[in-house]
C-alpha cells in the first residue's frame, strides 16, 4: 500500500514526511507511453504534490503543474488533504531519455493552485530557475511560507514496477537559528540510496537516517490514485456547448461522442437518445 508517514525531531524544531508510491504512480503511468525522462518528471511531481498536501493544515485541493513551451508542454498532479492523486502530461515531440528539464519544458514555470473547502484560493507560480523540478519546488517554499525546507526525491522501478519515493524536511514556523540543524539533517537524509527509500520500512529508514536523534513517528496515512472524472461530469460539460455545436459533434463522429479522461483512460460514450434526455432535464430544470 502507498502511505505517507510524519515524523517530528524532539530535539529539534524540524518536521519530517516520508511518502511512497508504487500503485499510485503505476495507475499514472498505465494508460500512457510517456518517454522515459516524462515517467522520472511525473514520479517526482507525484512525490512532490503528496509531500506538499501534507503541509496542508485545512481541507481542500492542490494542483500542481508545469507548464512551458518545450516538446513537454504540460505535467499536472492533482491532490487533496486525503492524499488522493492523480496526474497526466502531455508530449508534443521526441524528448530523450536523458533529457534536462529544460530540455524537456524549454521556457516554463510551475503554477500551485491550493483550494481550500473553505476560504480563499491560492495560487503561486515559481520560475523554472534551478536545473531541477525539485529545486524549483523548495524555492516555492522559501517563497510562499518562507520556510527552509528541502526534498529528496528518487523514481525508478522496484520489483519490476515503477516506484517513486520521497522525504520532506523542514523548519518548524517561528524558529529561528536552526540553520545548524537544518543542515546536519539534511546532510544525513542526503545520504539515502534510491534503494533503501523503495525497499526499507519507514522505521528502517528512520533508523538508518537519524538513530543519533529523538524521533516520533505518526500513524501512516494510505496514499491512492482516485480520478474525478463521471458520465455526469461528461454531460454537463457537453450542455454548457450550444446545441447546434453538440448536434455538429455527433454527426462527425458518427452518432456517438467518445469524450476520453486523459488521466484514467475511460471513456464516456454519448449518443442521440443520451442528448435528447440531458436536454429534456435541463429544461425541465429551467422551468
Amino acid at each position: 500500500m502507498d502511505t505517507l508517514n510524519r515524523f517530528l525531531f524532539d530535539n529539534h524544531p524540524i518536521r519530517g514526511e516520508i511518502t511512497r508510491l508504487e500503485q499510485t504512480y503505476e495507475a499514472i503511468l498505465e494508460n500512457h507511453t510517456y518517454p522515459v525522462a516524462v515517467q522520472n518528471l511525473l514520479g517526482e511531481l507525484l512525490v512532490a504534490t503528496s509531500l506538499l498536501t501534507a503541509t496542508l493544515k485545512f481541507e481542500g485541493d492542490i494542483a500542481v503543474q508545469l507548464q512551458g513551451d518545450g516538446p513537454l508542454s504540460l505535467a499536472v498532479v492533482n491532490g487533496n488533504h486525503q492524499q488522493q492523486l492523480r496526474g497526466v502530461a502531455r508530449v508534443n515531440g521526441d524528448i530523450a531519455d536523458n533529457a534536462t528539464l529544460k530540455d524537456m519544458v524549454g521556457n516554463g514555470y510551475i503554477v500551485i493552485t491550493i483550494t481550500p473547502k473553505n476560504g480563499e484560493r491560492y495560487q503561486g507560480i515559481v520560475g523554472l530557475e534551478k536545473d531541477t523540478l525539485i529545486g524549483c519546488i523548495e524555492n516555492y517554499f522559501m517563497q510562499s511560507e518562507q520556510l527552509p525546507t528541502r526534498l529528496f526525491v528518487k523514481t525508478g522501478v522496484c520489483n519490476n514496477k515503477p516506484m517513486a519515493a520521497g522525504i520532506l524536511l523542514q523548519v518548524l514556523p517561528a524558529n529561528e537559528g536552526t540553520d545548524e540543524s537544518f543542515e546536519h539533517l539534511c546532510a544525513l537524509t542526503e545520504t539515502i540510496t534510491r534503494d533503501e527509500l523503495f525497499q526499507l520500512s519507514t522505521d528502517e529508514i528512520l533508523y538508518r537516517l537519524y538513530n543519533q536523534e529523538e524521533v516520533r513517528l505518526f500513524e501512516a496515512h494510505p496514499i491512492i490514485f482516485k480520478c474525478s472524472c463521471s458520465r455526469e461530469r461528461c454531460e454537463d460539460s457537453l450542455m454548457t456547448l450550444p446545441a447546434h455545436e453538440v448536434d455538429e459533434i455527433l454527426k462527425e463522429e458518427g452518432g456517438k461522442i467518445d469524450i476520453h479522461c486523459d488521466y484514467c483512460g475511460k471513456h464516456y460514450l454519448i449518443d442521440a437518445i443520451d442528448i435528447a434526455e440531458m436536454r429534456r432535464k435541463q429544461n425541465l430544470n429551467y422551468h
